[in-house]
């Protein structure tokens, strides 16, 4: 099985698109949360995703908000704009989609499971390798995928109980397209594929993972997107320039 695992689209098509295009011909898809927040094309994010399938997906928060589920207590004034717009701008059939989002984790098999924060909280952020140290043990499958904080980042460890040592972080070469990893059966792994929409590690280039079961191996890619494009509907739109400012410095 050949999957697609991305995640924190934030209504960026133009991004989704390129995604969609540089993946090819994939079995599943694998959803890790935030399809919508920040940009400019909610309701056609939801349905390009909406037509994918297979797929497996998991809410994040953005999606909580923009659907009414959650009240934006902790976002910042920019993104409590464009939370506030986007649930406005939003058909109802795809207000009610995203109510219907589940909660991770899900497990995918005996090896994956997939969150949207942690496998512990779904609105967790997992940045440092203490984090990642704390989570794993609790983590019910080898590898966990999941998202939110828009890093794309490989996290390890030995496996067996209470074995936490050999720990390490991987993050693509920001002039690759893609970083390899084989799965090692004695580790065990918290990978984000960072995000397709608005990446914050540096590198503007729309992020995905491919994770393939035949061999055993996660490719973190990179791939240009339009970024002037999506930037322009963000300011037609008249959500904050902030919003738009970012896409071209990936931060």
């Amino acid at each position: 099985m050949r999957y697609l695992v991305f995640s924190d689209v934030h209504g960026n098509l133009d991004a989704l698109t390129a995604v969609l295009d540089a993946a090819g011909a994939v079995d599943a898809y694998l959803v890790l949360g935030d399809l919508v927040g920040y940009g400019a094309q909610p309701n056609e994010v939801i349905d390009c995703v909406r037509r994918l399938g297979p797929l497996t997906i998991v809410r994040g928060n953005h999606d909580k908000v923009a659907c009414g589920l959650q009240l934006p207590e902790t976002f910042n004034p920019a993104a409590l704009e464009a939370a506030a717009w986007t649930y406005e701008i939003l058909s109802e059939p795809n207000r009610q989609w995203l109510r219907e989002i589940p909660a991770g984790p899900i497990a995918i098999d005996t090896d994956v499971e997939i969150c949207h924060g942690s496998p512990d909280d779904e609105d967790e952020y997992l940045f440092s390798l203490f984090d990642a140290e704390r989570v794993l043990p609790s983590s019910t499958r080898k590898v966990c995928f999941f998202g939110h904080t828009h890093f794309s980042v490989v996290f390890s460890m030995c496996a067996g109980p209470g074995h936490v040592d050999g720990m390490s972080m991987r993050e693509p070469d920001a002039g690759a397209k893609l970083t390899r990893l084989l799965i090692d059966p004695g580790r065990r792994y918290l990978i984000n594929p960072g995000a397709v929409g608005q990446p914050r590690d540096g590198d503007p280039r729309a992020a995905f993972a491919i994770w393939n079961t035949t061999t055993h191996t996660v490719e973190l890619h990179r791939v240009a997107y339009p970024v002037a494009r999506a930037q322009a509907r963000i300011r037609d739109a008249g959500l904050p320039e902030v919003l738009a400012r970012r896409l071209s410095l990936g931060r």
